[in-house]
């Protein structure tokens, strides 16, 4: 019977590595298109484990889309970078 050559798990293993980084990027571009008239929401943002905290007042009426700087809000885009990161990240 012929050997079989265990290529998955190498590339499980770099998976797995990368997408340990999904969180602090999406951190990161979160920080990125949030509004900033004083930097105090960009202050108050946390990466606590693998999730953003807004500690502000304010959050959800910045979410919801009422700064012209960010229409969107800050969820629905980091949601779609992180969608788009997790692909590129599996289809290597």
């Amino acid at each position: 019977m012929p050997k079989v050559k265990d290529t998955i798990t190498t590339s499980l293993n770099r998976i797995e590595k990368k997408m340990l980084n999904v969180p602090r990027k999406a951190y990161k571009y979160w920080l990125n298109i949030t509004p900033k008239d004083t930097g105090n929401a960009k202050r108050k943002t946390k990466l606590k484990k693998n999730t953003i905290s807004a500690g502000y007042d304010y959050a959800s009426y910045l979410d919801n889309g009422h700064s012209k700087q960010a229409k969107d809000g800050m969820s629905k885009p980091t949601k779609k970078y992180i969608d788009k990161l997790v692909k590129s990240i599996i289809r290597k």
